[in-house]
């Protein structure tokens, strides 16, 4: 990719385009056995030579991006202060082709994904016995598994815990990966749906992501319905590659960006579990002024533009205020209540209704060590009657184990013994999932051995973390499984380090051409991969009955093809939109 590619060809250069898109397409055909990809020579050919008016578009993506807070803070530091700044957040120029059935499968399945987690954080035994090895290996994973035994598992210290309502704000991340019928189907090409991960904590960008779906709507509104700045060509190039032949039959009725309600959604699952702890648990006599939303978020955050999304919107959908405070400040600005479990602000003596978690997802969150202040900053939280988002049995089910673990025979129907459509729904959507630990049973082993044996470039290696930039890939995966496998007459032997990882099959979504801008400037143009979020909300009782369960909006994630990692925030994607086709 370069910056200084005009995305423009010249009369003059349409023979030299040519040939490489024929070049090209020759390479593609050689590469889909390992890859999947399938796109015909004339979609790659007309890919390689739509024009985009670059400089146009360009200026009405930044300036749409300053009017609607489309923005990233950056900070600057001298010596007498600290001051900061906005820019643009990284993004796609134009929205990602993106099949309307697929989507919409996504989005059916928030509803049975959210009540799962809530049915997993609630089964103690089934948390132990699938975290244990991990909880040896990783330390962060085992102080969270301690911490939530020694809280949710004791009748005195767990006695206000286990009183509160639980909070979800969801996120499960899919691919598209090329279906065992693409192979056969010709020129019409066919995509699973495949889950990445479920995040459970800090799922972030929901904001945003509604504001780059209606700047997404707009360019494609204004210049598409026009015929201005190929921005139509350019949509149709990418329709084609995702839908093949069938892009000439296509008559989706839902055709274009969707309308992304995240902005309303999460908001207002926050204010379901507001108002179900004042009703509860505030009084006339004992509220000095009403509760309030307690955001913990990172010291130097840099996304707060779309975490004040959030609040500006319970704000104005709920009047309900929040304050903002990090892990670290938590530990002395906090106090609990030990006769009725509830949480204050010291300074203002501000009782807490809910704890939304924007921090405390990876060791870093934790500066001051093992037994430091976060730590204790989020057992003294835990330990609350407040509604947390997540509690430590959501945060621990949305691990990769967890993930790793459902996709045995049999484990989701435990959660779900009298749904099979449900089960056979979340189903489909599981990849290939491998475990490393004491657990790994043959077909496990296999994977490995298939691994190490030349096919390294079928599976990623992913530990218990979240954020982006953690997993292996290719070579790097190969050389990390060869430290820790010994194979000694065919009896293959996993080391203990491999306990906090699991192996999990490659996806190999269709490739689009696309303009990723960062910081306002043009970034990348050429290959790009996208990947769909769905984002769900739940409330659930203390006694397990569900107040409120919904889908809550999406985001779209498009990197670079050759770019492994995913993470907006961690620099290695920019936020997108899919077009419905």
């Amino acid at each position: 990719y370069s910056n200084e590619n005009p995305m423009r060809s010249s009369p003059s250069s349409s023979f030299s385009n040519l040939l490489a898109a024929i070049i090209l397409a020759i390479a593609s055909s050689q590469l889909r056995q390992t890859s999947g990809l399938i796109v015909s020579m004339s979609a790659v050919a007309a890919s390689s030579s739509t024009t985009l008016g670059l400089e146009k578009l360009t200026s009405h993506a930044n300036s749409y991006a300053a009017a609607h807070g489309v923005q990233v803070e950056t900070k600057s530091s001298s010596s007498s202060s600290t001051s900061s700044s906005y820019q643009c957040a990284p993004i796609s120029l134009l929205p990602n082709a993106y099949p309307a059935s697929a989507f919409r499968k996504a989005k059916s399945l928030a509803n049975p994904f959210n009540l799962l987690v809530d049915r997993i954080s609630r089964d103690s035994e089934f948390l132990q016995d699938t975290l244990e090895d991990v909880g040896t290996a990783d330390p962060y994973t085992g102080t969270l598994l301690r911490m939530y035994k020694e809280i949710y598992l004791s009748p005195q210290k767990g006695k206000f815990a286990n009183m509160a309502d639980r909070l979800g704000v969801f996120r499960s991340d899919y691919m598209l990966n090329p279906s065992p019928l693409t192979q056969s189907s010709g020129g019409n090409n066919e995509y699973e749906l495949k889950q990445v991960e479920l995040n459970t904590i800090a799922s972030s960008f929901a904001g945003l992501s509604v504001n780059v779906a209606g700047l997404h709507r707009q360019l494609v509104t204004r210049f598409g319905d026009t015929g201005e700045e190929g921005v139509n060509e350019w949509l149709e190039c990418n329709k084609r590659i995702i839908l093949g032949d069938n892009a000439d039959s296509s008559e989706e009725a839902d055709e274009g960006v969707p309308v992304n309600p995240a902005l309303a959604c999460i908001p207002a699952a926050m204010n379901v579990a507001h108002q179900r702890y004042t009703s509860r648990f505030v009084t006339t006599t004992t509220a000095n002024k009403g509760p309030v939303v307690l955001f913990i978020v990172q010291e130097g955050e840099t996304n707060t533009v779309d975490q004040r999304m959030l609040e500006f919107k319970l704000w104005d959908n709920h009047s309900v205020p929040v304050v903002r405070m990090s892990l670290t400040r938590a530990h002395t600005d906090l106090a609990l209540n030990e006769k009725t479990g509830a949480l204050t602000i010291s300074s203002s003596n501000t009782e807490v209704s809910v704890v939304y978690y924007r921090a405390g997802y990876a060791p870093t969150d934790y500066p001051d060590g093992d037994d430091g202040v976060e730590w204790k900053a989020r057992e003294k939280i835990e330990c609350s009657r407040s509604t947390k988002c997540p509690s430590l049995g959501y945060h621990l089910a949305g691990t990769k184990k967890v993930q790793q673990e459902l996709a045995r025979g049999g484990v989701v129907e435990r959660f779900f013994p009298e749904q099979p459509a449900e089960c056979e729904a979340m189903r489909s959507a599981f990849a290939g999932l491998y475990s490393l630990g004491q657990d790994a049973t043959d077909i496990d082993k296999e994977a490995v051995m298939d691994a190490l044996n030349g096919n390294e470039g079928k599976y990623v290696l992913k530990p218990q973390r979240e954020g982006g930039g953690y997993n292996y890939y290719g070579e790097d995966l190969k050389n990390k499984l060869q430290k820790h496998v010994t194979n000694q007459n065919g009896q293959i032997e996993l080391g203990t380090e491999l306990a906090e990882f699991i192996l999990m099959q490659r996806l190999f979504p269709p490739n689009q051409r696309a303009v990723l801008l960062r910081g306002g400037q043009v970034e990348a143009d050429g290959d790009t991969i996208s990947e769909l979020g769905c984002f769900g909300t739940v409330v659930a009782s203390e006694e397990g009955e569900v107040m409120h369960n919904e889908f809550s909006g999406f985001l779209l994630r498009t990197k670079g093809s050759k770019v492994d990692e995913g993470g907006v925030a961690s620099g290695f994607a920019t936020l997108s939109s899919p077009y419905l086709c």
